[in-house]
């Protein structure tokens, strides 16, 4: 093969893995990096190195069922473990994945008051964009707009540059793992890990490459796009952890979300850093908005065994497209409702992301080594070490969190 015809193929299948993982920068997801750098400073920028490695493990086993199996994984659930415990695993990623959107919506709101939008005005707009674009929207077109979407990450990066961190000492804390036995520090790290490998992200992504079409001789491709994705998303993560340990964390501020960090970066890193930083929450908002409820419909139609795709009408697969039209309705309602507790929803979802992780992960990996399901492309010993291990530690740092809330 001509090194045109792969640059042409990779192109043709390049979007799922880099829309997937820079989902994870989402409102809650912003809020817990910044929350994790203006609390511990760059003490947490280590455990970035190994969630980097887990996370490219993770998503590739996703790309790889879908490219491989063509069924997307909550189908892949159902055909060999059941309906009955497909049933309930859907129904607690369902729960979770509510609080989620309705985080989204929270950061949403929370980055246009920012820019002095009331929430009445910003939630509603925000709420009928997202319907519309995949209601009426095709699949091309839908990963066109979100891959577009993605390039706004990078405002981070000079949000961090304009606060003049410390960078060797930035250097020394990314390869040097510190750890504080207390539970403040362990719900940061669930929560740092719940919201860079959510459980949700790996049945959309297979979801994903299955309707794309990529097979076994796209794979190769399929995993340059998850490996660069992975990549893109915790650079982002690095950046946004080093705004605010450079000013916040430096200067003893505390703080309950991203519009916070946002807002007290101003008198200390600048105007312009405080601008980015909103920019950055209010695009990760509306785009996450488009995708977890989307993520959320895709895995309980398969799993229930309905029709779905983006591609679908309303007329072609009902369940899909009203699951999708009532995360989304729930979800910005909720924002709307006066005194709600939006920080603790936002914060709470990433938590339960990494205590909902293991399960998913658990079953992903007795699903990618059955030979019969993916005949050689089952895992190597290397990365069921690394998927396996992920898992452990995922189910250690909840029993380590549970155990410090009662000491």
């Amino acid at each position: 093969m001509s090194r045109w015809k792969k640059f042409v193929i990779l192109l043709s299948v390049i979007g799922p893995g880099i829309i997937t993982a820079n989902v994870d920068n989402d409102a809650g997801g912003i809020t817990t990096y910044s929350i994790a750098g203006a609390h511990f400073g760059y003490s947490m920028l280590w455990p970035l190195i190994p969630i980097t490695v887990a996370l490219i493990v993770v998503q590739e086993m996703a790309a790889r069922m879908g490219a491989v199996t063509g069924k997307g994984l909550a189908e892949l659930i159902r055909e060999n473990y059941g309906v009955k415990i497909t049933f309930w695993l859907m129904l607690f990623l369902f729960i979770t994945d509510l609080g989620n959107t309705a985080a989204e919506f929270a950061g949403w709101a929370a980055s246009n008051e920012l820019f002095g939008i009331n929430k009445y005005i910003s939630v509603p707009i925000g709420a009928v964009m997202v319907w519309l674009l995949v209601v009426k929207g095709s699949y091309r077109v839908v990963e066109k707009i979100f891959l577009t979407i993605c390039l706004v990450y990078f405002v981070y990066i000079p949000a961090a540059i304009l606060a003049k961190p410390d960078w060797s000492l930035v250097a020394l804390e990314t390869v040097m793992p510190t750890f504080r036995f207390n539970a403040a520090y362990i719900v940061t790290l669930i929560g740092v890990v719940g919201t860079t490998i959510a459980p949700w992200m790996q049945f959309y992504l297979q979801s994903s490459v299955v309707e794309k079409g990529v097979g076994k001789e796209q794979y190769w491709a399929s995993r340059i796009d998850v490996i660069v994705g992975c990549f893109l998303t915790d650079i982002v993560a690095f950046f946004i952890i080093v705004a605010c340990g450079a000013t916040l964390f430096k200067a003893g501020i505390g703080i309950t979300d991203a519009k916070d960090a946002a807002v007290a970066l101003a008198p200390i890193a600048g105007k312009y850093a405080s601008v980015l930083f909103a920019v950055g929450l209010a695009n990760a908002s509306l785009f996450s908005a488009s995708i977890l409820p989307l993520a959320t419909a895709y895995y309980i139609c398969e799993g229930m065994g309905w029709e779905a795709g983006v591609n679908k009408t309303f007329k072609d697969a009902p369940q899909f497209m009203w699951l999708y039209t009532i995360l989304i309705g729930i979800g910005s309602l909720v924002v709307l409702i006066p005194n709600a507790p939006l920080i603790a929803i936002m914060w709470i979802s990433q938590v339960i992301n990494g205590m909902m992780l293991p399960f998913v992960l658990i079953f992903m990996l007795l699903l990618i080594n059955k030979r019969e399901l993916m005949e050689d492309y089952v895992n190597s010993k290397l990365f069921n070490r690394i998927a396996w291990g992920t898992t452990g530690i995922m189910i250690a740092l909840t029993g380590m969190f549970i155990v410090t809330m009662f000491v």
